[in-house]
């Protein structure tokens, strides 16, 4: 363990990066998504259609393939990020398909009612999505938006690969340098993705059983 401890201004270094890459990610994600989302049950034709064809492309092709676009494909075309930046962007586009069908799952929650009486005090699709039929949405679909999150936190470590300073990168140079140490510091980087994901799920639980008691 002493390899643990004479290095962790490092984990604390790359735990804060996972953070950043992780947070970051899932709010340009989760925004992205609700777009998506809204798209998809938009009485315009070619808006569903767009949303189901981002939805359905995104989600049957591997995250690292996205990496491998938004690092090496933009290039080619002129669009030069740095690897956080390339990192932060993949994640986005990748997981908002996936935001996207957990905030769709909380729209056909919500009851029809709800979108009728709406139309019919006047207000226009947009209005009634925004104002009436999102805010319940957004409830019932907390415990779906957090599995989400979690699957997006522990996909940033492809970002190891691409050179940014995360948890994964972290483990791979010290498990390198100390070779001696590598179940302590394997057992030590588990723990600091648990460290995340452990109370997002506590968080999506407590959140959830206050939805019911509200309803």
């Amino acid at each position: 363990m002493s390899a643990v401890f004479t290095n962790l201004g490092v984990f604390w270094s790359g735990f804060q990066i996972t953070l950043i890459l992780t947070f970051l990610s899932s709010a340009l994600a989760l925004a992205l998504g609700t777009v998506l989302a809204a798209m998809r049950v938009s009485p315009l034709p070619i808006l569903r259609a767009a949303g189901t064809a981002y939805v359905g492309t995104v989600r049957n092709v591997p995250a690292v393939v996205v990496f491998f676009f938004i690092l090496f494909g933009l290039p080619q075309v002129g669009i030069h990020l740095s690897f956080m930046t390339s990192a932060v962007t993949a994640l986005s586009v990748y997981y908002a398909a996936f935001f996207c069908e957990a905030v769709r799952s909380g729209i056909n929650a919500v009851q029809v009612g709800q979108a009728e009486a709406a139309r019919a005090v006047g207000l226009t699709f947009g209005a009634s999505l925004r104002l009436i039929i999102l805010p319940q949405a957004f409830r019932s679909a907390i415990p779906p938006l957090i599995n989400v999150f979690i699957a997006l936190t522990k996909t940033s470590a492809i970002a190891s690969a691409f050179g940014v300073a995360e948890l994964l990168n972290v483990m791979q140079r010290l498990a390198n340098s100390e070779s001696h140490a590598v179940v302590p510091v394997l057992i030590t980087t588990g723990v600091l993705y648990l460290a995340i994901t452990i109370p997002a799920g506590l968080v999506a639980h407590r959140i959830e059983r206050k939805v019911a008691i509200a309803r």
